[in-house]
């Protein structure tokens, strides 16, 4: 029973509630005129003595204002603006592309494959050379000045490797680095070769310095080449048949 009585009042509220909501509808022909005037430009302001009187500035101009003229020639510029966009979008594409190869060519090293072999002689040579300082007689200090280039030169190209550049610009530098590091390969020989005859003179002087002289055995030995040159001498004479026996003992020389 209870259950019933709840479910009627229910009911009955449902329905009053159903019949309660209604749409109305209050014409207001003033404010239709002024909107239609704003959004369309058509129409007239009212009641007109209200708007001559205290709004007469805006009635004069809000015809010419409204807002369809502003969304046509919006939609004029914005048409207008068609083939700007394209021209753009174009340009922009066109340029994304190029982009694309100089970001290719600059990811991968494509001068070293060329110049790298070279650049690599080059250091190996100069390696080389810097290890032959101690042996021609250099010093540490030198030693550690000329180790100083060479890393220099390494760091060099470690750095035009590792950089963000053209691979025409990168060999470029490549072919710098090789012809810097050819020039200091050959100041070091000319600095290897001063050392090596400086060494090799010293040791001269040394040896020179430690045998005593001899001045007999230079004398015998100037007498022993005069005798053998006189017998060369005597013994052509001899052999040509002239003088006869007056000429016995006697050493002449025939000079043309």
């Amino acid at each position: 029973m209870k259950r019933t009585i709840l479910l009627m009042a229910i009911a009955v509220t449902a329905v009053h509630t159903a019949q309660a909501q209604y749409a109305t509808y209050n014409h207001d022909s003033p404010k239709q005129n002024q909107i239609t005037v704003m959004e369309t430009g058509t129409g007239a302001f009212t009641p007109e003595i209200y708007y001559t009187l205290l709004h007469n500035k805006y009635k004069k101009t809000a015809a010419a204002k409204n807002k369809l003229s502003f969304r046509t020639l919006a939609g004029v510029n914005l048409y207008n603006q068609t083939d700007e966009a394209e021209a753009i979008d174009s340009a922009l594409v066109k340029r994304a592309a190029v982009e694309a190869l100089n970001v290719a060519d600059r990811q991968v090293d494509l001068a070293w494959l060329a110049e790298g072999d070279k650049v690599d002689g080059q250091m190996e040579r100069f390696r080389r050379n810097i290890d032959r300082i101690l042996q021609c007689g250099g010093t540490p200090d030198e030693r550690e000045r000329w180790e100083e280039y060479y890393q220099v030169y390494r760091c060099a190209v470690s750095a035009t490797r590792d950089a963000y550049m053209p691979n025409a610009q990168r060999k470029k530098e490549y072919l710098r680095i090789s012809e810097d590091v050819a020039r200091q390969n050959e100041t070091l020989v000319l600095f290897l070769a001063r050392k090596q005859n400086a060494a090799l003179t010293a040791a001269l002087l040394d040896a020179e310095g430690a045998q005593p002289v001899d001045k007999g055995s230079i004398l015998r030995g100037a007498m022993e080449r005069w005798n053998e040159s006189r017998y060369a001498v005597r013994g052509s004479q001899t052999d040509g048949g002239s003088g006869g026996d007056d000429g016995e003992g006697e050493e002449t020389v025939e000079r043309n």
